[in-house]
């Protein structure tokens, strides 16, 4: 199950969201670590945090799934997001310095090569973020936020899947201390919640967030690549049949 754009999007427009979105900002913030001229890459639904970082980078891409749906980022001036397979990046070799992967890899249908295409697409040393929902989280037993639906992870097996694809796992640290209720009242004392849950029960918070760097000095055997769905936009025209004898 997952949720598509208009739903992600809906979601973080909420109040439960603008808490999340603070929370995980925050998160980032504990382990980011500013690149001078950073190329940085937004994939999945990463727009919320996008423009927190974007006034240090060189340039700014945003690129959403094609089972969720693309939509215009930035608000103003010209577009930079894109419609992709998180498979395929439209991207040459070493062409970004950082990857920011939100409501990502917990829906790709083979994690291990979203990676892989992830390391590609990085330039030597690049460094890949990923917010998961986390295993043992109260998020991903709710299905009304979008960390309640894909694949949940905990620590070792987002740390072994790091590693499997040539990473090497840096900082984790966590967010959404507090518990995805809808509650205005309760919502008012989120922050507070939060401060005290990551100091008191970290290990049940609703996301890990991660810093790995892309590892060059290993090889990995080349496996061939899974099928899988093939997408085709929604009003793309599709023809009328002629019959041989009607011209």
């Amino acid at each position: 199950m997952y949720m598509d754009i208009v739903e992600i999007r809906g979601f973080y427009h909420s109040l439960l969201g603008k808490m999340a979105t603070r929370s995980i900002g925050m998160g980032l913030t504990r382990i980011w670590q500013p690149m001078p001229n950073e190329r940085l890459l937004g994939l999945g639904y990463a727009r919320p945090w996008l423009e927190r970082f974007e006034p240090d980078t060189e340039r700014t891409l945003s690129f959403m799934l094609a089972a969720q749906g693309a939509v215009k980022w930035p608000r103003t001036g010209p577009s930079r997001s894109a419609l992709v397979f998180d498979e395929e990046l439209p991207l040459p070799d070493a062409a970004i310095d950082r990857i920011l992967m939100v409501h990502a890899l917990e829906h790709a249908e083979n994690p291990r090569e979203t990676l892989m295409e992830a390391w590609r697409v990085l330039a030597p040393n690049g460094r890949l973020v990923l917010v998961v929902p986390n295993r043992r989280g109260l998020w991903a037993r709710f299905e009304h936020t979008p960390f309640g639906t894909g694949r949940p992870f905990s620590r070792g097996q987002i740390t072994k899947l790091l590693r499997d694809a040539n990473f090497t796992p840096g900082p984790m640290t966590e967010a959404l201390a507090f518990p995805p209720v809808r509650s205005p009242s309760l919502l008012r004392i989120a922050y507070h919640t939060e401060r005290i849950g990551l100091r008191m029960w970290p290990v049940f918070s609703g996301v890990l967030i991660i810093e790995a760097q892309k590892r060059l000095f290993q090889g990995l055997p080349v496996a061939e690549r899974q099928s899988r769905r093939v997408f085709v936009p929604v009003l793309a025209p599709q023809g009328a049949a002629l019959g041989s004898d009607r011209f």
